[in-house]
């Protein structure tokens, strides 16, 4: 059975409300823990409707330059799984109930154990995974354990999908699907093209679950175009830019006024959400 958490009732109720779902990308522990969850805990504040965590890996193929960066230097503090584990507890023990996804990739999940990663993150508060080079046909021993976890198994289409792999990751989908708006690597783009509103339409042939977009997504504007055709936004790259190098109360200010000027933007798409 598919699961049914806190990021379903979050995403209808942004939609309800007339507003774009955001979603945050930040590298676990980056720039360091502290300021890390200071500046998870003013998204949770301010009204950011998802966060997601990285979890940082050696060869993160789908990343660029600013992502590969952030997630390099944690590795150096030795972050790993079992820290994001940790940090996604803690805010769960501050009574926060913002949804949380965490991002990685399968080499790290599969050493740590497919049940052992389900069945801590579960304990931890974890609302959903997203394993970006897990393909669809080889994730179904995963999306068992999310299943019996009550985890949903984000899964990512892009513009270079097929009709049929389109459909076929829609039939298993849940939660959201996560649409990657360019073919390339993630970074802070100039523009969304319209390829992007081509491949959301395709999509909802198929399925009335949510869509997110992420890859490039860059500033307000980018989110009120986004906001025309699918149901939410997910910023990582200018995010974690926007930080920089800064920590403390540097690093907070400038994430906090960053992601104040996307969040609430209004929606202007009609049909399901």
């Amino acid at each position: 059975m598919a699961p049914n958490n806190k990021i379903d009732d979050q995403l209808k109720n942004t939609y309800s409300a007339n507003k774009i779902s955001i979603a945050t990308f930040m590298t676990t522990d980056y720039p360091d823990h502290d300021t890390f969850m200071d500046i998870s805990l003013q998204f949770c504040e301010m009204g950011v409707d998802i966060l997601e965590f990285g979890i940082p890996f050696s060869d993160p193929i789908a990343e660029g330059r600013t992502i590969q960066k952030t997630t390099f230097k944690v590795l150096e503090n030795g972050t790993n799984i079992t820290n994001c584990f940790e940090s996604i507890s803690s805010i769960r023990k501050m009574g926060y109930t913002t949804p949380i996804v965490i991002m990685g990739y399968y080499n790290p999940i599969l050493k740590y154990g497919l049940k052992s990663f389900t069945q801590q993150a579960k304990i931890a508060g974890v609302d959903g995974f997203i394993v970006a080079d897990l393909p669809v046909e080889e994730s179904g021993h995963l999306r068992d354990l999310c299943n019996d976890s009550n985890i949903h198994l984000i899964q990512m289409l892009a513009p270079t999908s097929t009709p049929e792999r389109i459909k076929k990751t829609c039939e298993i989908a849940s939660g959201f699907i996560y649409c990657v708006s360019i073919t390339g690597v993630t970074g802070a783009r100039k523009n969304i093209g319209p390829e992007i509103k081509m491949l959301v339409n395709q999509i909802r042939t198929y399925t009335n679950i949510p869509i997110m977009v992420g890859f490039g997504v860059s500033n307000r504007e980018h989110v009120k175009t986004i906001g025309g055709f699918a149901d939410g936004a997910i910023i990582g790259s200018a995010l974690l830019d926007k930080i920089g190098v800064n920590k403390g109360e540097k690093a907070i200010s400038e994430a906090y006024d960053f992601v104040k000027t996307l969040v609430n933007v209004p929606h202007n798409r009609t049909g399901a959400g």
